[in-house]
């Protein structure tokens, strides 16, 4: 029988562990404390401090899963850049492309001799026969919904509840409560997003047939599994009634990768033989710099250039200066042909496996009333003896003190998992000695919690 952790022990790790990463950390204190003096927040991007420790980490340097901070401490990394670095910080293929091309130009807003190739990669790897590049894939979700709109002639999209599609306001709409709102914590967003977006629960299909039956919405935008409010998993035959649903009522469907791209080298979408209209892809696929691609299939491209037939000329307010630059070319190449393969994802796999069945074993082992999923290469535990199968229900039971204490003394242990959500990814340098380091430093954790 599933036991609960006490509170008193929680609060005691807390208590413990905030102690020992002050003591741990003089110069990331130090750091910290000057970059203060400029840096909003003291950090370069303010969700920087979101880790929940006194303050921010400062790394000097990280190379494939090593990170070493700011007082020569050392770690293994399964954060991963919340995916950015999902191959690996500063792989060699991408350090190769860098050292070869950066004497060459970095952008010059003209195709470099790597589109034609890079394009080919990108259908062969995803399908879908026509791109673009942006910088980000807040940018890329941006355009794409843009782009819905101008061809569908409809105003609204769809969005799933506590979804995540990097910074694009109109998808910062919940259901928390009954009625539907913007996100209070959005900042300096002034306009009404329930007028043109509408949202849902995952895995709800009278609610999604509810949703499109007036035949308004140009798109729904949707990640194939829920990944920023813990795993939440479609229900079996959830994505076959999502295409033929929106597929009837003439609504788009574009599916966001940018987190389950290591589901296999053809993301999610490939893995399950899903058919989106659109897909986007940013983080990983120039290696962690700055870059993200969107692609739509024949029919929605050819709906494209008839749109643009009668387009008025001027600013689109698509695109921006180094979108598709020569150097985010370069790196995606590099990125598609070293790793966006069969070979390259087999291992990862197999190690991501190790480590699902070696958090379910110390689950068991204890009692715990958590679970673990796993999606190819990407594993999460939840602090809930229950999946959760949509949004609403996940968001419930994250962020909660248990998950920051589990954080602290991983953290203070020379083990890295994503602080948002308890997300591991596997890269190919992870190694099952690694796996197995994190696994026992869950045990001990534990043991101490139940205790």
């Amino acid at each position: 029988m599933a036991r609960n952790v006490p509170e008193a022990n929680i609060k005691a790790m807390l208590a413990r562990e905030e102690s020992l990463f002050i003591q741990r950390n003089p110069n990331s204190k130090r750091l910290s404390e000057d970059a203060a003096k400029n840096w909003l927040k003291g950090v370069p991007m303010h969700w920087m401090v979101d880790w929940g420790t006194p303050f921010p980490l400062f790394v000097a340097k990280a190379n494939g899963v090593d990170v070493t901070d700011a007082d020569g401490n050392t770690y293994i990394d399964f954060c991963l850049g919340d995916t950015g670095a999902m191959f690996g910080h500063s792989p060699k293929p991408v350090v190769d492309a860098l050292q070869r091309e950066g004497a060459n130009g970095f952008t010059t807003m003209m195709p470099s001799t790597d589109a034609a190739i890079v394009g080919q990669l990108l259908q062969e790897r995803f399908g879908l026969p026509f791109w673009q590049v942006t910088a980000t894939a807040s940018d890329a979700n941006r355009a794409v919904i843009k782009w819905c709109r101008a061809i569908t002639g409809r105003s609204n999209i769809l969005v799933f509840n506590h979804c995540y599609h990097g910074a694009v306001d109109e998808t910062y709409v919940t259901i928390d409560g009954g009625t539907p709102h913007a996100d209070p914590a959005l900042i300096g967003e002034v306009r009404d997003l329930t007028q043109y977006t509408k949202v849902i629960e995952f895995n709800d299909i009278p609610a999604l047939e509810a949703a499109l039956a007036d035949r308004d919405v140009a798109c729904v935008l949707a990640e194939p599994i829920m990944t920023n409010v813990g795993m939440v998993l479609p229900d079996d035959g959830y994505h076959k009634a999502l295409r033929e649903i929106t597929r009837r009522t003439d609504t788009l469907l574009i599916l966001d990768e940018t987190h389950c791209m290591s589901s296999g080298p053809g993301g999610y979408t490939g893995e399950f033989g899903l058919e989106p209209d659109g897909f986007v892809l940013g983080k990983p696929i120039a290696g962690g710099i700055p870059a993200a691609v969107y692609g739509f299939t024949d029919g929605v491209t050819a709906r494209i250039r008839k749109f643009l037939e009668t387009r008025t000329p001027g600013h689109s307010g698509i695109g921006t200066t180094l979108s598709g630059s020569k150097i985010q070319l370069a790196l995606m190449r590099a990125v598609l042909e070293n790793y966006f393969t069969k070979e390259a994802f087999a291992p990862l796999i197999a190690l991501a496996r190790r480590l699902e069945k070696g958090i379910a074993d110390v689950i068991i082992k204890h009692s715990a009333p958590w679970h673990v999923v796993r999606v190819g290469a990407r594993v999460e535990f939840m602090c809930t003896p229950q999946r959760p199968r949509n949004g609403g229900e996940a968001a419930k039971v994250i962020h909660r003190p248990i998950d920051e204490a589990v954080h602290h003394y991983l953290l203070n242990r020379g083990v890295i998992v994503t602080p948002f959500h308890n997300m591991m990814l596997i890269c190919p340098a992870t190694t099952a000695a690694h796996v197995d380091h994190l696994v026992e430093g869950l045990d001990r954790c534990l043991t101490e919690l139940m205790s």
